[in-house]
């Protein structure tokens, strides 16, 4: 029954967006490449600022219907104007929903594994859905309440209506990032070049080989920020000669971005400068003055999400410690401790063994090349070589304040050992390939002799030889492209087939998934008992585990038991849950408490001065 109810939901859900979608096209007229980015990204802004107002649910609630009765609109309409749809099928369209099915498929069976999801953002949006509100100062399940919450209003929006599981916070997530990439085509205006697409997708696959760190089937938003701001490039080079529409399907975007994560303003303003560098340098049939005004309302509603955030963590949260604040550093870093912090970081940016650091140097000697075949060969007017260069000022300017976040705002425990920067250096390495992508796509459409249009499509090439290198230049795209996808493919595959290995299924598989009424949190004192393997323990990656399952806040954890110390310390908990077993555990609990010891939930009664485990078994039995 449960089952039939969630795909009910999901229908409506689905015909939502569809309405929104086709409103979009018929009020809008922006390509169809940007409509589910531009619709996704209104979509999640409408839930954040509902959620900021209190209203989560209810502006849940209007969203869906607002989108069912568009489409109930569009439907009436069509069938009294006979209006016709046309789907305009594809080579591009049917890979393109092929390939994304088959990634959709393995999304649908993932679970979070990765140490943030349990940190921040999975345990963010468990909160959302289960009190239909944004965490508030005294949510304790929270650690780092100033993280925004773009994103996981998006999720929450999904998952409130279909199923509150992890795959289907994974699936919201992945439309985000769809979504995206999808939008990126926009920058073809050529579309029956399919060289076009399968270069452009060659581009685009690559990334995932820079993105091994935070993959797409997790909730961690690194990935979202450079892929956001090529999408926002795209839509910045198909609109340039129109700005108004390019400000309007850019502005939810831009929106989105600016609270996806703290550093996504930075995202969001390499975004923006590139849309008013090419609107203010191409759309010279509108009024300067006209110009400035559109550019200046653009700017003022796109970063009101981020002000809005500002202002909700001073007034929400002003008695609340966070993360990365400068007034929350307990000292200021010695000059010594700034010289190993920059040494260390200049050593891990350069050090070609990484990801980052080669993909940076392989791309750049690649756009070389490309520019300087195309300045001593084909002599055609290339951007290349000016986006080449802007990219490189990016990189540099991006590490610059990377560096600087680890000096003057992280804490000297995380600071010492670069916390985080493979993630931030995958986020810059992929806007990186990405721009570049973008950039050598746009020039090879303006090299061809012929645009489509001017003869027939047979006739399309200048020589026959022309057109036998088109054609072999696809098949090298799509084949090179295929490849790095199914690597992709097999690497989320063994991680869904690996799972069951994982600390995150052996915690699940003890205590169960909890949800509590109204997000009551749980106030009991647990105490888990794990190898400290990977120092899952030590590095608190098991305690967050147990949090978010269990739905606690005071949670501890331990991998060595001492029989000195056993009655002191199981005195202070309610519950001792055994993750992991191992002799030492089983022996010392058989020989104090009469017990086995095996994986499950243990109740601890303390009665006059004694103490007993009771045995409760797990979810599993």
């Amino acid at each position: 029954m449960r089952l039939v109810i969630n795909l009910f939901f999901a229908a409506l859900l689905v015909g939502s967006f569809l309405g929104y979608m086709v409103l979009t096209k018929k009020l809008l007229g922006i390509r169809r490449e940007f409509i589910p980015a531009f619709v996704f990204s209104s979509i999640a802004c409408t839930i954040y600022f509902s959620g900021l107002f209190g209203m989560l649910f209810i502006g849940s609630i209007v969203v869906l219907v607002a989108g069912l009765i568009g489409l109930v609109i569009i439907l009436r309409e069509k069938r009294t104007k006979e209006i016709r749809f046309s789907l305009n099928p594809s080579l591009f369209g049917f890979f393109w929903t092929v390939g994304s099915l088959f990634f959709f498929f393995l999304l649908f069976r993932s679970q979070l594994i990765h140490y943030d999801n349990f940190s921040h953002w999975g345990i963010v949006v468990k909160q959302m859905l289960s009190t239909d509100a944004f965490p508030t100062a005294q949510s304790n399940l929270i650690d780092f309440k100033n993280y925004p919450l773009g994103i996981s209003s998006f999720i929450y929006y999904i998952a409130r209506f279909v199923d509150s599981s992890q795959p289907i916070m994974i699936v919201a997530q992945g439309l985000l990032i769809f979504s995206c990439f999808y939008a990126m085509f926009g920058i073809i205006s050529e579309k029956k070049r399919f060289l076009l697409y399968s270069f452009l997708g060659l581009g685009f696959a690559t990334l995932s080989f820079f993105n091994l760190t935070v993959r797409i089937n997790n909730l961690l938003v690194d990935f979202l920020l450079p892929i956001y701001t090529l999408a926002i490039f795209a839509v910045a080079y198909r609109y340039r000669s129109d700005p108004k529409r390019a400000f309007i399907t850019a502005l939810p975007m831009i929106g989105l971005l600016t609270i996806t994560k703290n550093t996504g303003i930075v995202f969001a303003g390499i975004g923006l400068t590139f849309l008013f560098y090419m609107v203010f340098t191409y759309a010279k049939e509108i009024p300067r003055r006209k110009l400035i005004a559109w550019a200046f309302l653009l700017f003022l509603f796109a970063i009101l999400p981020y002000l809005s955030w500002t202002w909700h963590m001073n007034t929400a949260f002003s008695t609340v410690s966070n993360k990365f604040d400068l007034q929350n550093m307990p000292a200021e870093k010695t000059v010594e401790q700034i010289k190993e912090i920059t040494s260390l970081f200049l050593r891990s940016s350069t050090d070609l063994s990484t990801r980052p650091a080669m993909g940076i140097l392989a791309f750049n000697l690649l756009g070389i090349g490309a520019v300087s075949f195309n300045f001593f060969v084909t002599k055609k007017k290339w951007r290349l070589g000016k986006a080449l260069i802007s990219l490189n000022l990016i990189v540099f300017i991006y590490y610059i304040g990377v560096l600087g976040l680890y000096i003057f705002s992280m804490p000297l425990e995380e600071a010492v050992r670069l916390a985080g920067f493979d993630r931030y250096a995958s986020s810059i390495v992929v806007l990186f390939v990405g721009g570049l992508a973008l950039a050598a796509t746009v020039d090879i459409e303006n090299s061809f002799y012929y645009k489509i249009g001017q003869v027939p499509d047979e006739q399309a090439f200048r020589t026959v030889t022309n057109k036998n290198r088109y054609q072999k230049g696809v098949i090298i795209c799509m084949a090179i492209a295929t490849t790095v996808l199914v690597s992709e493919y097999n690497g989320l595959s063994s991680i869904l087939h690996d799972y069951e290995n994982s600390l995150p299924y052996k915690v699940q598989a003890v205590t169960g998934d909890r949800w509590y009424e109204n997000g009551t949190e749980d106030e009991r004192q647990y105490l888990l008992y794990a190898s400290d393997q990977d120092e899952q323990v030590t590095s608190f990656y098991l305690q967050y585990i147990a949090r978010y399952y269990l739905y606690a806040p005071h949670v501890d954890g331990i991998s060595l038991f001492y029989e000195d110390n056993m009655n002191n310390l199981l005195s202070d908990y309610d519950y001792l849950i055994m993750v992991e077993s191992d002799t030492n555990g089983r022996d010392l609990l058989a020989k104090n408490y009469g017990v086995v010891g095996q994986e499950g939930i243990y109740k601890i009664v303390k009665t006059e001065g004694n103490m007993t485990l009771v045995f409760e078994g797990n979810s599993s039995e």
